[in-house]
Order: C-alpha cells, then sequence, then structure tokens
C-alpha cells in the first residue's frame, strides 16, 4: 500500500511540474532607450515611455532617444513600384 501511495505522489507530481511548465516570453521592443558611452548604442532598451527612460538615466550620463528597431518595425517595408508609362 505504501509503494502504491509513493508511486502516486510521484506522477502527480510529475504531471504538476509538466502542467506548470512557463510558455517562453515574447520578444518585445520597446520604444525608447537610455543611451551613452557605458551602455552604447542602441543602449538599454526597456523603456515604454520617456519618462520612464528619462528616470533611470538621471544621474548616469545617460540620453534617452527612441528605439531604432522598435521605430524599424513599426511601418512595412517599402517595395520598389515600377509602372509602364
Amino acid at each position: 500500500m505504501r509503494n502504491a501511495m509513493v508511486a502516486i505522489l510521484a506522477l502527480s507530481a510529475a504531471a504538476a511540474v509538466t502542467a506548470a511548465n512557463p510558455t517562453p516570453a515574447a520578444a518585445y521592443d520597446y520604444p525608447y532607450c537610455a543611451q551613452g558611452r557605458s551602455v552604447g548604442i542602441p543602449g538599454e532598451c526597456a523603456y515604454s515611455n520617456y519618462a520612464q527612460c528619462v528616470a533611470a538615466a538621471s544621474g548616469r550620463g545617460l540620453s534617452c532617444n527612441v528605439n531604432p528597431r522598435a521605430a524599424l518595425n513599426q511601418y512595412p517595408p517599402r517595395r520598389r513600384v515600377y509602372r509602364d508609362y
């Protein structure tokens, strides 16, 4: 009886671990980056608004700019159209 209880406990623990497996995080490009000598370019791109970026950059010799990856991902790629005139 004791072996059956241990087996049930082990199976339920394995099932709980399998069910609780986290999914991988989705990549997200935040719109603002703190840039400077210590962090380079594009810098620390972890700020969702300009005020957060300025608050994190103050006292560190950094400036805040638009994230180039996020800016480039907003617009669809341009395709050249050739017309027969």
